[in-house]
């Protein structure tokens, strides 16, 4: 089993803080870091970040807060104890900078690294011929489910099963009535409403799509077919994609660059106007 090295901030880490609770909860479930992130789909130096209440480590607060209900979930710890103590250790400089932190139309979360090294250089003329290949897929979904509504037949409906590799993702599957959700993306700390934005989400096959906005609310969820769907909640979102390939993605009508964010097939990402 590892043996984790001591945070310097002893008081930050002292007995009865949220980061001491997730740390001798681990030892005690005899489970390393690396399993831990494995298992949650979150990084190990920020789980490593939450045992030493290291916070300018880790991402917004929100979704700060979010990796520590999860990881005190896994470890089996009462979440809305460990969220509270993460309410009150979390610096205020930090709480009234994150809000200020717009500068990128989109901020990766951390649960995905990316590769900046290597950039993708897209040829024009094959990404119309991609967005010809999308438009005559929508156009030949259409017909086809009008076809299906004047034979009578039952409509495809969705999947609402959640597979074991969304739950490993930290998706934002349930909102207890402590309002503490199950995913880094749910919670406001500044108590401040956003506005709503939209997103428009083409498949053109089937893929795995999980996406909550900033209060919670699970957008999409699960297994879905190929078609077009339209959604609309409080930014920033949590967007996690198993299938980048098969996914197209608008956020208040303009284009977001999905490639740039995957990590072979799946991408992991922060969305907000």
């Amino acid at each position: 089993m590892e043996m984790t090295t001591p945070s310097s901030n002893t008081q930050s880490n002292a007995q009865g803080s949220f980061g001491a609770m997730l740390q001798q909860a681990r030892k005690t479930k005899q489970v390393s870091l690396e399993e831990a992130a494995a298992e949650l789909f979150i990084l190990k130096r920020h789980l490593q970040a939450l045992e030493n209440e290291n916070f300018a480590d880790l991402p917004q607060a929100a979704f700060a807060r979010g990796f520590a209900i999860n990881y005190a979930k896994f470890l089996g710890l009462d979440p809305v104890k460990v969220a509270s103590s993460f309410d009150a250790a979390y610096p205020n400089e930090l709480k009234a900078r994150a809000p200020q932190n717009i500068e990128s139309p989109l901020r990766p979360m951390g649960t995905l690294q990316r590769d900046t090294h290597n950039r993708i250089r897209f040829n024009p003329l094959l990404i119309i011929a991609v967005i010809g290949v999308i438009i005559l897929a929508i156009f030949l979904f259409r017909m086809v489910s009008n076809a299906s509504k004047d034979n009578n037949e039952q409509p495809v409906t969705t999947s609402e099963d959640i597979s074991a590799l969304e739950q490993a993702q930290g998706a934002a599957i349930d909102v207890d009535s402590n309002g503490v959700g199950a995913s880094g993306s749910a919670l406001n700390l500044g108590g401040e409403s956003t506005a709503a934005a939209t997103l428009d989400v083409k498949l053109t096959d089937a893929a795995v799509v999980v996406i909550t906005d900033a209060s919670g609310s699970n957008l999409m969820n699960g297994s879905q077919t190929a078609g077009d769907y339209k959604l609309s909640g409080t930014p920033p979102f949590n967007v996690q994609i198993d299938n980048v390939k098969n996914v197209s993605l608008m956020l208040n009508e303009e284009a977001v660059a999905l490639d740039s964010y995957a990590t072979g097939t799946q991408a992991s990402f922060e969305l907000a106007p």
